[in-house]
Order: structure tokens, then C-alpha cells, then sequence
């Protein structure tokens, strides 16, 4: 009786400290989106200014195309070099503003959506998105660290019907899970071992309105054993050392993709081989 009663209240504390972290993630996210929301400006000037530079300079082109008769051919060479340079320069610009526009977008969409809310989603982009901000996150935690991630997104994908705060977050707890995991093998085996994840998102549909969204996460981490596959899924199970985890991550998981989106979430694992989490949606198609 007594150790069923401390087994009790160590769950009461567990989901209080929880549920202080949730008010703070809370708070973070309205901060959040509020400091996207100032930031696309600043970078929509800075993709349209590049982008007009680089009109200018193809009107400069013309320009010294009609003085190339008064320029040197060492001068004519060395313009042409500062040109190109300086239009890759611009290429690079836009480029990086872009995807900081398009994370932008993805950190308001995940903080303007109501919950349980269903709307049009690029799935792909969505993943991808979370996925290396789950590994820029652990990079900024350990530095020496690092991994390969491979990525095979269905190309063309339609906008699905699903819960972006709720598939987003699923993404983020299984990916902060399989970089865990292959972080704590790389300690281990040392350089030869070369942590490794593979992202596959992909759309099965037959009639266009209607279809299975499939996505899988797969690590060559420290995998589980059949003991521990069992458990994974139960709340507050954790095989992280204590302070590290809250066994609460794939129990919510679970619930997001069983519950909130009527799909099923897969788990193959072998020790010391790694781990696939697969999602299965059933998703409506927007046209």
C-alpha cells in the first residue's frame, strides 16, 4: 500500500512539472509567433531587394555589352567574373530567405491553429521542416555532434486534410527521439559508427479525393528490446536517465495519430540495429 501510494505521488509530481513546462511551451509559442510575425517583413525586403539586383545587374550587362569597344579585354573579363559572383551571391540570398520565410510560416501555422483543428497541409514541407528543427536543436545542445539525414518526400504531393500543430508535433517527439538514440549509440562505437536517419513521406491515393498518408522515421540507433516495445507507448514510461525525459512524448504520439487523425502508428525495432516509427492517415485530398 505505502509504495503503491509514492508510486502515485511521483506520477502527481511528474504531471505537475509537466504541466509547468506545458504553460511555459504555451507562453513561448505566442512569443513565438510574434516574433515571426516581425521578422517576414524585414525578410520579404530582403528576398525582393535581391531579387531587383539582380535585374540591375542584368541592365548593367547590357551597359558594358555596349561600351565592351571602349573596355579592355582584362577589364571586360574581370566585370564579367564580379557579375556572375556577385549574382550568385544574390541567388544564395534568396534562397536562404525563402526557407527562413517558409519556417516562418510553418512556426505560425503551428501557433495560429486552433486544437484539433483540421486544415489544408503540405505534409512534405511540414515534415521536412520539423525534422531539421529537431536536429538544429540538438546541434545547438552539442555541437561536436552530427548526423546524416536522408530524405525521401513524394514529389507533387496534394495538401492533405490534417492537424498541423498535432502531426508537427508527433514529428518533432519521434525525431528528437531517433537523434537521442543515435547520439547514445555514436558515444558508444565511437567514429566508425555513422549516425544516420531516413525520412519517407509519401501519398497513396486511387481516386484523388481520398488517400493514405504515409510517413516513417528510421533510426540505426540503439533500437529496443521486445520488453521495451511493449512499454513505449504507456505514459510516463522513459528509458532516458532521470531529468531527461517524461515518458510522455510517445504516449502523446500515440494518441495524435490514433486518435486525433483515425490513423496507426507502427513500430519495428531490433537492438543495436535501430528503430522505424511509421504514421498511417487516412487523409482527404484538397484540390
Amino acid at each position: 500500500m505505502v509504495e503503491e501510494t509514492e508510486n502515485l505521488k511521483k506520477q502527481v509530481e511528474e504531471l505537475q512539472e509537466q504541466l509547468h513546462k506545458q504553460e511555459k511551451m504555451a507562453s513561448l509559442g505566442l512569443l513565438s509567433a510574434g516574433i515571426a510575425h516581425e521578422i517576414q517583413n524585414p525578410l520579404n525586403f530582403v528576398i525582393n531587394f535581391s531579387k531587383m539586383s539582380v535585374k540591375l545587374l542584368d541592365d548593367l550587362k547590357d551597359v558594358l555589352d555596349d561600351c565592351a569597344d571602349k573596355l579592355g579585354e582584362d577589364d571586360a573579363a574581370d566585370l564579367e567574373d564580379i557579375s556572375a559572383d556577385l549574382k550568385e551571391n544574390l541567388a544564395k540570398i534568396q534562397e536562404h530567405g525563402e526557407r527562413a520565410i517558409s519556417i516562418i510560416r510553418g512556426i505560425l501555422l503551428f501557433s495560429r491553429g486552433k486544437a484539433g483543428e483540421m486544415l489544408p497541409t503540405d505534409v512534405g514541407q511540414l515534415v521536412h521542416e520539423y525534422v531539421w528543427l529537431s536536429y538544429h536543436a540538438m546541434r545547438a545542445n552539442d555541437k561536436s555532434f552530427n548526423l546524416t539525414i536522408k530524405e525521401d518526400i513524394q514529389e507533387n504531393m496534394p495538401m492533405v486534410m490534417v492537424i498541423p500543430q498535432d502531426l508537427s508535433r508527433a514529428v518533432l517527439n519521434v525525431m528528437n527521439n531517433a537523434c537521442y538514440t543515435v547520439k547514445e549509440r555514436a558515444a558508444q562505437e565511437g567514429p566508425d559508427y555513422q549516425p544516420t536517419i531516413d525520412v519517407k513521406v509519401s501519398l497513396d491515393s486511387k481516386d484523388g479525393k481520398a488517400g493514405e498518408l504515409q510517413v516513417s522515421i528510421t533510426d540505426n540507433g540503439m533500437g529496443m528490446t521486445p520488453e521495451i516495445r511493449e512499454k513505449i507507448f504507456e505514459v510516463f514510461f522513459t528509458t532516458k536517465p532521470a531529468g531527461q525525459g517524461t515518458g510522455l512524448g510517445l504516449s502523446i504520439t500515440h494518441d495524435i495519430i490514433t486518435k486525433n487523425h483515425s490513423g496507426k502508428l507502427l513500430l519495428e525495432s531490433e537492438p543495436m540495429v535501430g528503430t522505424t516509427f511509421t504514421f498511417l492517415i487516412p487523409v482527404t485530398i484538397v484540390k
